[in-house]
């Protein structure tokens, strides 16, 4: 790679990361539907920005940047901005702002490793995506439940006021729960387009199996809320979830019509029909 090249891929991935983190900062004083609303336009734009950055690198098969290589930045940035809640305003936001920004960082500078790659990933770098996806896996689901008003079982509420030790964690209201239900959906979906890219040929394999993964995390995490898992146990636990997930979803054929898959899905189905009744069953 020519040096100006490089500059280049370096100069607009610092402002990239720069960008990030000036917006995680800010959206600390946001909180309700704003903070969410930020949230979206963050993934939005740090997968375009992840673009933009990556087409600066010159792989040995110019095909063009694949749409898995954008997604761990943008979810380590949406992850972040969640996750920024639990710190409190004051000093503590500089060391959190800086991994922040070393977090979406790393995240392109692993991406720009492999598209320079000339043999495709070796088994080091297939290990390197997976502690990654895992990593940020944990941090958004943190995120995810910290900007739903009582995602995190044991942590104030909405109304910002402080957990009684001792006592069980409220149930979520319906909308809260399924709110936190979706969100983790979306994260476990995005991590597992790109873990399934790295097994599978086709962009229809992929979706099917990101879409295994966003059911049975958004099914994990209404019944870890239903459990009432305190604080980031929850998280940990879906994180463990997710790679038990990829683990036997890895083994498996990548064929639709296999009856591996079909007993997955239905599986799926039952749980996700025990995960609902128990949840309705808790509210009374």
């Amino acid at each position: 790679m020519q040096r100006s090249t490089l500059l280049g891929l370096t100069a607009a991935r610092r402002d990239l990361v720069l960008a990030v983190a000036a917006i995680v900062g800010l959206s600390r004083l946001l909180e309700g539907p704003l903070a969410w609303v930020v949230a979206v336009l963050l993934l939005v734009g740090t997968l375009l920005g992840s673009l933009q950055v990556l087409a600066n690198v010159d792989g040995p098969a110019g095909d063009g940047v694949p749409i898995e290589s954008l997604i761990l930045p943008a979810v380590a940035a949406i992850g972040c901005l969640g996750a920024i809640g639990l710190v409190p305003v004051g000093i503590w936001l500089l060391p959190a702002l800086a991994a922040s920004a070393y977090l979406v960082d790393r995240s392109l500078v692993l991406e720009e490793r492999f598209l320079r790659a000339e043999q495709g990933l070796s088994a080091d770098d297939r290990s390197s995506v997976l502690v990654a996806t895992l990593l940020i896996g944990f941090i958004a689901f943190i995120g995810a439940a910290t900007l739903v008003p009582g995602g995190l079982a044991g942590s104030a509420g909405s109304a910002g006021s402080a957990p009684v030790p001792g006592a069980p964690a409220a149930p979520l209201a319906g909308s809260d729960l399924l709110l936190l239900a979706i969100a983790d959906a979306v994260i476990a979906g995005l991590l597992g387009y790109r873990a399934a890219a790295l097994r599978v040929a086709s962009m229809r394999d992929a979706l099917w199996s990101a879409a295994t993964y966003a059911i049975a995390i958004a099914i994990g995490a209404a019944a870890l809320r239903a459990m009432a898992i305190p604080r980031l146990i929850g998280p940990a636990l879906l994180t463990l979830a997710f790679y038990l997930w990829d683990a036997f979803h890895g083994a498996a054929p990548s064929r639709r019509r296999d009856p591996a898959w079909i007993w997955q899905t239905g599986l799926l189905l039952v749980l996700g029909a025990l995960v609902i009744g128990w949840n309705l069953l808790i509210r009374r």
